[in-house]
């Protein structure tokens, strides 16, 4: 039985973003770490305007920014990724085909011998627009599938959705554009994954991004769509079962930047990864996150406000990956370590994990420095009978890539709850109790 709060059945009100801030300060010359550190990966959010409206929208998309770049001036772009030595561009959105000249993005990307790749919401990925894909040399395009049918309807506000999904991905393998999926793990679809991989597995997707929900734009809104930290003691062995069973299937599962950290499963989800185990955040260092208005950013997905380090319609991006605070902050281990706070300040892993993913944790206190979705330290505070659980204090202010302010209380487990967590971790049964 479900017992988890129902998901929200309103649309919620979109947005219009706020024009791009002018003038951002950049330090007067490049520190030696600064030229030598290269984006290999850029995510280029080319639109905010969408044709879905989610309940878990961290960007709030939907509107199309009031000064998204030009095609020119997107071109421009394009050139300066590639003197930086950005090697893939991923497109997202919004929705990147409501984008008039997203075709002509994609052909600069490749002529410039970049890969590229999207991800989509897949609403309108009809066959004419998974044929202009294919035409204009995408590699591969990720479609997000957020539950079963009717949880991933409801997250999208829109019945139909998920079928649209799983069709946009056969339109897109009839013109041979290799598929893949991405899902967001919140309370509601945790206990789906086993059915969302057998229903992306059916139309042949190559790969599988898995993330934890993030407490960012809507999700802030309607906190019951985020998990619990102690959740992770039964998603993390799911998704290690289906790792096993993707590794049959030849469906390479992504773990995305937030989710594990240093439980018993990390060799297993990670161990063919460049870095292996090694999770800490990667913004401003092998990646860099573009907004539809030339905004650059470490990540794409950190908060706008405090993370944006200059534009490109001002300064060559070279300059500011080099020059702004925003996206040098993970170059210096030494300052990151002191940056630590709370359990990641004294655990065992912090010289290696340093705090985890940044967007996770700023979002939730409007700092960075201490993840409290992290398998081992779920672990390590249930042998000692606690948990931590979160409760909001301060609502988003309703803009895009904003968040809101969580509380973290630690306290002692249930009792029949803490035998039946006790179960969970030992493999002895599946799911806790709410």
């Amino acid at each position: 039985m479900n017992l988890a709060p129902a998901i929200r059945r309103s649309l919620p009100i979109v947005p219009t973003a706020a024009p791009l801030r002018r003038r951002l300060p950049l330090a007067g010359d490049a520190r030696a770490v600064d030229r030598q550190t290269r984006p290999i990966y850029a995510v280029w959010e080319v639109t905010l305007r969408c044709d879905l409206a989610c309940n878990h929208c961290s960007s709030r998309a939907g509107r199309a920014r009031p000064d998204e770049l030009t095609t020119a001036e997107a071109l421009r772009l394009v050139d300066e990724m590639a003197a930086l030595g950005v090697l893939e561009v991923t497109l997202i959105g919004g929705e990147v085909y409501l984008r008039d000249d997203w075709t002509d993005l994609v052909r600069a990307i490749r002529a410039h011998g970049m890969e590229c790749t999207i991800v989509s919401g897949g609403r309108g990925f009809t066959p004419v627009r998974a044929r202009a894909a294919k035409d204009a040399g995408v590699m591969s395009v990720s479609v997000s599938i957020d539950g079963a049918r009717e949880t991933h309807d409801r997250l999208r506000g829109l019945h139909g959705s998920h079928a649209a999904a799983l069709q946009a991905m056969r339109n897109l393998a009839d013109e041979g554009v290799q598929v893949s999926a991405n899902t967001q793990i919140g309370r509601h679809n945790r206990r789906e994954l086993g059915t969302v991989f057998e229903e992306i597995r059916a139309v042949d997707a190559a790969s599988w991004q898995l993330q934890l929900t993030v407490a960012a734009g809507r999700v802030a809104d309607d906190p019951s769509i985020l998990l619990e930290p102690y959740h992770l003691l039964e998603v993390l062995p799911e998704v290690a079962r289906l790792k096993a069973r993707a590794d049959l299937a030849d469906v390479r599962i992504w773990p995305g930047n937030n989710l594990g950290y240093y439980g018993p499963f990390e060799s297993q989800l990670r161990g063919s990864l460049p870095r292996k185990r090694k999770g800490s955040c990667g913004a401003g260092r092998f990646i860099v996150g573009v907004e539809s208005n030339g905004a650059i950013k470490g990540c794409p997905s950190l908060p706008s406000e405090a993370y944006v380090g200059g534009n490109v319609r001002e300064d060559r991006l070279v300059d500011i990956w080099e020059r702004a605070d925003a996206l040098r902050f993970t170059r210096d281990d030494d300052e990151r370590m002191r940056g630590l706070w709370g359990q990641c300040g004294t655990c065992y892993y912090a010289d290696d994990c340093l705090g985890g993913c940044s967007w996770t944790a700023h979002a939730l206190f409007g700092r960075r420095g201490n993840n409290p979705f992290c398998h081992h330290r779920a672990l390590e505070l249930l042998r000692h009978g606690r948990r931590e659980r979160l409760v909001r204090i301060e609502a988003p202010p309703g803009v895009p890539f904003d968040h809101g302010r969580f509380e973290l209380v630690e306290e002692d487990w249930p009792a029949l709850d803490l035998a039946r967590a006790r179960e969970v971790a030992a493999g002895k049964a599946s799911w806790l109790l709410d």
